[in-house]
């Protein structure tokens, strides 16, 4: 069966009942164009950057492309999610470790096997990512690699206010003259759309995730120990791929998105009690000037950093907990302190959790978790 195009993708979602969206028109368009120059394998294809708040169908539109070219593209495009890019980077650049120009030949190698790489949700927070992530797109551009990206942001707002952001000012560059960057900033969260709600997130309510473990495990005796790399996890129960237990042993730890990665691979269901209050009274860090980079000298100086609370580093393990589990279909059931709205009101990593709050609130729908076509 022939693969639908882009454009065939959108009309029929339309035929279903979709709601016309003309920020998504525009951006199928764009994909479409892009389809056919890579049906037609035009020498030179550009591909396409699409950034916007969330919830506006930037990965489904994304999904859709990469779907269109399943026929004639099957063995020749690639879809991940940025962090798992990322962690793929880290590890075959330890392999190349001794090599002339690791970074080229990384770009060489994965030009060689694909044509076309779709990369959701690209979002630079540190400067080690930065320094690969600039050098890297442009090495992939260099070999007329064919990038379909999302993002949260504009890419002149990547890494914005960051430690040295000029490392990233050439990726920058190259996305703005090798992609066709779009803003998709339509009026709804399609995340929302109506549907039928399944409850996954308690306010106060302590022996709701007890009722729920006792459900999905039918009373099987649980372990409650889970090894999660060299580390031991401790848990309120495991059992039958449902992982159940406390705030304090998944975002208190250190602990980082590759083993959120390694978490998602062996369970199903993850049950998370005692979820605080995630804002708090925000207080200057102390920082070290000129020691952050290590493996490479750069210009220190003065420099202003957000204000972070003493509680950030569990937000952000928090948050990449819940893109793992959202991008994998993995139901995220919840005890916290507070409501939804209420977790983190205010503070540095404000932005970054605005996503965090629209997947949990779609968490919060029977059809997540169940095979789907990707939500809108």
């Amino acid at each position: 069966m022939t693969a639908l195009s882009p454009t065939e993708t959108y009309q029929q979602a339309l035929a279903n009942g979709f709601v016309d969206d003309p920020a998504q028109r525009q951006a199928v368009q764009a994909l479409e164009l892009c389809y056919q120059q890579l049906v037609a394998n035009n020498a030179k294809v550009k591909g396409v950057y699409l950034w916007g708040p969330v919830g506006r169908g930037k990965t489904w539109l994304m999904n859709g492309f990469y779907h269109s070219l399943s026929q004639d593209f099957k063995h020749k495009t690639r879809r991940l999610h940025f962090h798992h890019f990322m962690r793929w980077v880290h590890q075959r650049l330890f392999q190349l470790t001794g090599q002339a120009e690791p970074l080229a030949r990384l770009a060489q190698e994965l030009a060689a096997d694909i044509k076309v790489l779709c990369l959701d949700e690209l979002y630079v927070n540190d400067i080690g990512d930065a320094m690969l992530v600039g050098p890297l797109l442009q090495q992939l551009f260099a070999h007329d690699l064919v990038l379909i990206v999302t993002s949260n942001q504009a890419p002149e707002n990547l890494y914005e206010n960051g430690f040295n952001r000029e490392r990233l000012f050439g990726a920058i560059n190259a996305l703005n003259h090798h992609l066709q960057v779009l803003s998709v900033e339509g009026e709804q969260d399609h995340r929302l759309h109506p549907a039928k709600q399944q409850t996954r997130f308690w306010v106060q309510q302590p022996t709701a995730l007890a009722k729920v473990f006792k459900q999905l495990t039918q009373e099987a005796a649980p372990q409650l120990s889970l090894c999660l790399g060299h580390r031991k996890i401790k848990t309120l129960g495991f059992r039958q791929q449902v992982l159940w237990c406390r705030y304090s042993e998944l975002c208190e730890q250190p602990l980082s998105s590759t083993d959120f990665i390694e978490l998602c691979d062996q369970v199903s269901t993850i049950l998370l009690s005692d979820v605080p209050k995630l804002s708090a009274v925000q207080l200057q860090n102390p920082i070290a000037r000129g020691t952050e980079d290590g493996a490479a000298q750069v210009a220190a100086g003065e420099r202003s950093f957000a204000s972070l609370s003493r509680q950030d580093d569990g937000v952000r393990r928090f948050i990449a907990l819940v893109d793992e589990c959202y991008d994998r279909h993995i139901p995220l059931y919840i005890s916290a302190a507070v409501p939804l709205t209420e977790l983190y009101a205010k503070g540095a990593l404000a932005f970054a959790f605005r996503r965090t709050l629209s997947r949990l609130k779609a968490m919060q729908f029977r059809r997540f978790g169940q095979p789907q076509s990707p939500p809108h």
